[in-house]
């Protein structure tokens, strides 16, 4: 384990060829992370980091191997061998009734078409099921029903003791990429263009029997859909390869609203205009999307968008945020958010709104000698009040974290005890607020000391 110290900011290679992403110098005030800690163990791609508790988290990637850690410290508390390939899936699951004491374990699925279920204390395995005829691609805990459910070419619905209780029948080859909760015992799942809407049910006889439905087939969009996010029991929104964003209801998954970037409007009369996510049709994929209720905020291509749910809109975006994709985005409680990507950088940024100006007035000569100077006018004036009543945002840079040699794949954020990133160069590196370090180092000596005066005072 390795401990540095940053010092400053970067200065990319090839610069002047890429001006267009925003640079920060060595001074980053906003930036907190000045300390960092690398944790190694894992001998390839580590493609998942997963949150058990406020002080725990494992990571996983293509060893097949499953690393436990303490956040706050950096240790390693638990190394878990069980998978021959790597892990395409991973989910906490903390189980409780009530005749057993709560434990906090985890799901990992495989390449090598197993799914294991992982006690977090003790590090042992609690169950083992080999019994899948393709590779898992998605896991998802539904607590309320005390069930869990496996994505692949078919869905599964498991109970915690791993007992099948009921599955669909084959989707396709591609299988399910991805799946989100929604109210009513449902839940979306994205089968390459397609979203289909399930729902699980009890069966009604007294048994411990469930079925599993398909309800409702969506295809609105046109290319597969990369990434789905929940924001709230009413709403979900899902994003595809080609930069599409769309808006559903999550009670009767009817389309609220949508953003693209490649309607054309003579070829469809009919839609209404949308925001452009991304000028590049080549780098308009939908990586990954988060919201915090207000929001969703889009990593597309190299950029990041913030779409507000309420306007309807995109009202901030850095469209090329990095000098690769971004893979990963997540809205800190503040009005930060944190973004990484495949260049290998981790970077700060904070949504802020702009001054706006006064708007200049026009002068009406010219408008009167056309003969339309009074309905310009009026147009003029509730143009100046729909923008004096919209507030603008921009997204500014305020922090850049340089540790990885590789692409970075996501990152959990600790609060105090600082960010977990995990790379393509086999590292975790725990980001710490070099300050809040200083000051525990410095009271944690003086306790030593008060405790060696005592000490010697007693002898």
């Amino acid at each position: 384990m390795l401990r540095w110290l940053l010092g400053g900011g970067r200065e990319p290679q090839g610069l002047a060829e890429k001006s267009s992403v925003q640079t920060i110098g060595e001074e980053q005030i906003q930036n907190p992370y000045t300390e960092l800690l690398v944790l190694k163990g894992h001998q390839d791609i580590v493609r998942f980091l997963v949150q058990i508790d406020d002080c725990r988290f494992a990571s996983a990637g293509d060893d097949g191997i499953i690393f436990l850690w303490n956040a706050q410290t950096g240790e390693k508390l638990h190394e878990l061998h069980g998978h021959t390939h790597k892990i395409t899936a991973i989910a906490p699951f903390s189980s409780s009734d009530g005749t057993e004491e709560k434990a906090d374990l985890i799901i990992t699925a495989s390449a090598d078409r197993t799914v294991i279920v992982w006690d977090c204390t003790s590090g042992r395995q609690v169950q083992r099921v080999s019994c899948f005829h393709s590779t898992v691609k998605c896991l998802t805990v539904l607590q309320r029903l005390n069930v869990w459910l496996s994505g692949g070419s078919d869905l599964c619905v498991w109970n915690r003791k791993l007992d099948l209780l009921c599955k669909t029948s084959h989707l396709t080859d591609a299988g399910i990429s991805a799946l989100v909760e929604l109210p009513k015992n449902c839940v979306a799942a994205a089968v390459g263009k397609e979203l289909i809407i399930f729902r699980l049910s009890a069966s009604n006889n007294g048994s411990e029997g469930w079925n599993v439905l398909e309800v409702k087939r969506l295809v609105d969009h046109q290319d597969n859909i990369s990434s789905l996010v929940s924001v709230n029991d009413l709403t979900f929104v899902t994003g595809s390869h080609v930069g599409e964003l769309i808006v559903w209801d999550a009670l009767d998954w009817t389309k609220r609203a949508s953003e693209c970037n490649f309607w054309d409007s003579s070829v469809h009369p009919d839609v209404q205009p949308e925001i452009k996510l991304s000028q590049s049709p080549n780098e308009t994929s939908v990586q990954h999307l988060t919201s915090d209720e207000e929001c969703v905020f889009a990593a597309v291509g190299k950029g990041i968008y913030v779409y507000n749910l309420q306007m309807k809109r995109v009202i901030a975006c850095q469209r090329t945020a990095h000098d690769s994709s971004v893979l990963h985005i997540e809205k800190l409680p503040n009005r930060q958010l944190i973004s990484c990507s495949e260049d290998g950088s981790v970077r700060i940024w904070e949504l802020r709104e702009k001054q706006q100006l006064p708007a200049e007035p026009v002068p009406t000569g010219f408008f009167n000698m056309w003969g339309f100077g009074r309905a310009n006018k009026q147009a003029n004036q509730a143009a100046k009040k729909m923008q004096e009543n919209t507030p603008m945002y921009f997204l500014e840079l305020v922090g850049d974290l340089i540790g990885h040699s590789s692409a970075v794949q996501m990152f959990l954020y600790f609060g105090e005890l600082g960010l977990a990133t995990c790379s393509a160069d086999h590292l975790i590196i725990l980001w710490k607020d070099g300050e809040r370090e200083s000051s525990l180092r410095s009271l944690a000596l003086f306790k030593k000391l008060a405790q060696n005066g005592d000490l010697q005072l007693k002898l």
